[in-house]
């Protein structure tokens, strides 16, 4: 006779999201501090020079002391929102926050995906996505996450917004048709998944 434990369980496939995750005012700091950066060509993991994955602009920001209460927020976002659903084994934030921008003069976009790949990408569990544009800033560019069977959901939008989702989930930005929209993403993990 074999006896089982309980073993809690967890909602693999649910996204969280936070209305006001950040203020304007905090928006603009962001902003206008990030102005300062470089502004790099985006790539993918399997990055062939084919641009019809991908269409972006983006910029790194540092892990510094200027920085700290950025990547400090987001962990925290992070944990909470994994304590919800999830409840991965969180260690660390190795990677630089990227920031994003998306032209619609560029058909600015972001095909379906995984933050998941290889090397660091393999210590990937949690996707923070940040929006910096309002709504009204620019049209389509939503962030699209697929659940299979023909099932997309359009994720919140608006300044401020933060929506956190497994890093293995499949998303998308859809195409950004008129504006600019700007964002930042984080992934949080620090070791493969157990």
């Amino acid at each position: 006779m074999a006896y089982l434990f309980d073993k809690q369980t967890n909602n693999p496939q649910e996204f969280y999201w936070y209305k006001e995750g950040f203020s304007k005012q905090e928006l603009d700091k962001i902003y206008k501090e990030v102005s300062k950066l470089p502004l790099h060509e985006a790539t993918t993991f399997a990055d062939d020079g084919d641009k019809s994955a991908r269409s972006s602009s983006v910029k790194w920001i540092p892990q510094d002391e200027s920085w700290k209460w950025l990547y400090d927020r987001l962990m925290q976002l992070a944990v909470s929102a994994n304590k919800e659903l999830w409840n991965f084994d969180l260690i660390s934030a190795p990677e630089l926050i990227q920031y994003t921008e998306y032209y619609a003069s560029e058909d600015g976009h972001y095909d379906w995906h995984q933050d998941i790949g290889p090397g660091i990408g393999s210590h990937r569990k949690v996707s923070l996505t940040v929006q910096l544009s309002d709504s009204d800033e620019y049209e389509g560019g939503d962030l699209q996450l697929w659940y299979g069977s023909n099932t997309v959901v359009n994720s919140e939008r608006g300044a401020g917004v933060v929506v956190v989702f497994p890093s293995y989930m499949m998303h998308r930005v859809s195409k950004v048709t008129k504006g600019t929209r700007r964002s930042f993403v984080l992934w949080v993990g620090g070791e493969h998944y157990k």
